[in-house]
């Protein structure tokens, strides 16, 4: 069974910082993309911002220059540093991996798995 764990969120005023971090557990062979997704009240599930297992990242337009991805690979985790928050970032943020499970000494096929989400408000 593969696990995310997500952490982090909360609330904060307008041009705050917060962080969340997902860590991920299982019978995990390789890590693919690492990625944060948003779901704004009322709207579609977005990406935020992702980053592959050879360190390639994108982001979304409305965040870059504030949001920093990073992850551990050591640690099968991903964190992303969010700056200068604004209030239509106020959203359920997921954490979202790719990954192979190893399946009795096997390696399974590419996976996508999802977090919980956890909420991230932006205000006054």
């Amino acid at each position: 069974q593969v696990q995310l764990m997500e952490s982090g969120g909360g609330l904060v005023q307008p041009g705050g910082s917060l962080s969340v971090s997902c860590v991920v557990s299982g019978n995990i062979f390789a890590i693919h993309t690492m990625a944060w997704h948003r779901q704004l009240p009322g709207k579609a599930r977005e990406l935020v911002a992702s980053i592959s297992q050879y360190g390639r990242i994108n982001y979304a337009e409305s965040v870059k220059d504030r949001f920093t991805i990073s992850r551990d690979n050591a640690a099968n985790m991903v964190t992303l540093q969010m700056n200068n928050l604004k209030v239509d970032d106020t959203a359920v943020y997921y954490c979202n991996v790719a990954l192979e499970q190893l399946y009795g000494g096997k390696i399974g096929p590419i996976r996508e798995y999802w977090g919980q989400g956890t909420q991230v408000t932006v205000s006054s």
